[in-house]
């Protein structure tokens, strides 16, 4: 029910009860102010966009805390979206009500992320994003009208070009590694498997006579260094991957070393029980790649490149590659991958020069000629 009154101090009054029964006001020096609110008012609740006075009152961290606490988050992702609101975010935002954040708030948060708080431009994205994600939750559920985080620009990522260890490269490797991670070296390179998917690999998940390995787990690192088995990162993720002899001869030989019972993880920890990531980079991996002497910073998802570069080295579509490696689609692999993609330039003149009838030598450029 909604209405207009004339108060005695001359101005309008507008009055609806809102879903719950909840009265709501305003006063308008003219009535045709007044009209305009309620229609206003009577088109978002018959449309379904009407959003209550009182949830834009609602503090920022209120609304974040109870979006938390409802995602399905990985411990991993809980713990970055954690640290992201607690270090960037709730400083400029704690207490400030949903409805009072404005784009061009959003805009000089993003700029002080980059300039005070220096963080790189993947970084920023990444916080952006989950502020982002917070603030379209909450158009949803209708506590704000709209999402200021849309029409913010953000600062642009140069990525860098992947290169790929070579095959001397990935054998100095193995043979700097520890005796009962030599394998892994091999499989990885071998596979393109992520190192959590490689963790998480047990006896049971080879099938060496049909040289095949199923994807079906991984294993995350927590806080404290514990560790839990879990789905791998997407559904595209869950794959079957053909295995070159190669990798056979080192997991037939690791097992002769460490051997193991179906349910056992292939690569296990030197005190049992499944790797720990830090403890690995820490203890084994590291000091391998300075023995072979990769380049600093070198990480495990490198064997996936090498993987990965070979596949493409020998003719394999974006599509098989994108599979193999359990690209959520054909496009990220592009994205990281392309500059490895044999170069196209000669077969592009070669097809022009054909459909106009020229030969190898007539589609050559033509020299001039002298007066």
């Amino acid at each position: 029910m909604a209405n207009i009154q004339k108060r005695p101090n001359g101005k309008w009054r507008a009055r609806y009860r809102d879903h719950d029964g909840k009265e709501h006001s305003r006063h308008f020096e003219r009535k045709v102010d007044a009209q305009r609110w309620l229609d206003e008012v009577t088109a978002s609740i018959v449309t379904g966009q009407y959003v209550d006075p009182r949830s834009t009152k609602v503090p920022f961290k209120q609304y974040a805390e109870r979006w938390c606490s409802a995602q399905p988050h990985r411990p991993s992702t809980a713990k970055a979206v954690a640290q992201h609101l607690r270090c960037y975010v709730y400083p400029s935002w704690e207490k400030r009500a949903l409805g009072a954040i404005k784009p061009g708030d959003v805009q000089r948060w993003v700029a002080g992320l980059t300039n005070t708080h220096k963080l790189a431009p993947s970084t920023t994205r990444t916080v952006f994003n989950t502020v982002n994600a917070i603030l379209r939750a909450a158009v949803r559920d209708r506590m704000i009208p709209h999402n200021p985080c849309e029409g913010v620009k953000l600062p642009p990522v140069s990525r860098k070009q992947v290169v790929p260890l070579t095959v001397d490269q990935v054998l100095a490797l193995s043979k700097g590694m520890p005796e009962r991670y030599r394998a892994l070296v091999l499989v990885g390179a071998g596979s393109g498997l992520r190192p959590g998917e490689l963790f998480g690999l047990q006896v049971r998940h080879l099938e060496l006579l049909r040289r095949t390995v199923l994807v079906e787990q991984q294993i995350q690192q927590t806080t404290g260094s514990g560790v839990y088995v879990c789905p791998p990162k997407t559904a595209r993720s869950h794959r079957t991957v053909p295995l070159p002899k190669v990798v056979i001869d080192a997991v037939q030989q690791h097992l002769r070393d460490f051997p193991g019972g179906p349910d056992d993880f292939l690569f296990r920890a030197p005190e049992g029980g499944p790797v720990v990531y830090t403890h690995f980079m820490d203890g084994s991996w590291r000091p391998a790649t300075r023995k072979a002497g990769l380049p600093s910073g070198t990480g495990p998802h490198a064997l996936r490149h090498h993987y990965a570069s070979l596949l493409i080295q020998h003719g394999e579509s974006v599509k098989t590659v994108s599979e193999r490696l359990g690209h959520t689609n054909a496009a990220m692999t592009l994205n990281i991958y392309t500059h490895l993609w044999p170069d196209s330039e000669d077969r592009t003149r070669a097809a022009i020069d054909k459909a106009h009838g020229h030969g190898p030598d007539e589609g050559q450029a033509p020299t001039s000629k002298a007066a």
